[in-house]
């Protein structure tokens, strides 16, 4: 194998999770220049925003893709409404998605809006529907997993943001920017998935 990467990108609003771009959206070929072999962790759609890892390495991929290994990815999500705490409990203990239901998660109501980056495409704004923002860690990763989330209990998600994949965070990194991880990083990434470094 060649040189392993491991790139922190802040995939704006508008930006399919690809090299090829699709309709109107923009790819990531917008944002380079990347090395040539990278692809990107998962997937986030191009109207959800935050953290993609770019890499490599495929032992590193299949880990944090696999269902199976469960690490955590975390999600700030403007909802329509205030959710009850009923609402969260069904969301902590999995809802039936496709027949099957998903895994337990993290839910946590925020007190306050989190400081984000303005999206250049503002939210639909509806002057009698107040909207509140919600932490939620998932285990794994289904398709449209927190947009249907949200939908089931009645609460539309209006603005997705991945802050945090296992260890990784954004750490200020603007939208559209990325950056190499560091070495320590990349150690402590590899420990958190018991892996071998390369």
């Amino acid at each position: 194998m060649n040189k392993a990467h491991y790139i922190l990108f802040h995939k704006p609003y508008g930006v399919v999770s690809q090299f090829t771009s699709e309709g109107s959206w923009k790819s990531l070929r917008s944002f380079g220049p990347f090395p040539d072999n990278v692809y990107p962790v998962g997937r986030l759609d191009a109207t959800s925003e935050g953290l993609l890892l770019l890499t490599n390495d495929n032992r590193l991929k299949h880990r944090l893709t696999d269902p199976k290994f469960g690490h955590p990815k975390t999600y700030l999500v403007q909802v329509e409404r205030k959710p009850s705490e009923h609402d969260l409990e069904l969301m902590r203990r999995g809802i039936v998605l496709d027949k099957n239901r998903t895994k337990v998660a993290e839910v946590l109501l925020l007190p306050n809006e989190p400081t984000l980056f303005p999206r250049p495409t503002p939210i639909r704004f509806r002057k009698n529907v107040p909207t509140y923002w919600i932490e939620l860690t998932l285990y794994e990763g289904k398709n449209r997993q927190v947009r249907r989330m949200t939908a089931a209990i009645g609460h539309p998600t209006l603005r997705l943001v991945r802050i945090r994949v296992s260890i990784l965070e954004l750490n200020g990194l603007k939208p559209g920017e990325h950056r190499s991880l560091k070495q320590t990083e990349i150690s402590h990434l590899m420990a958190a998935l018991n892996l071998a470094p390369l």
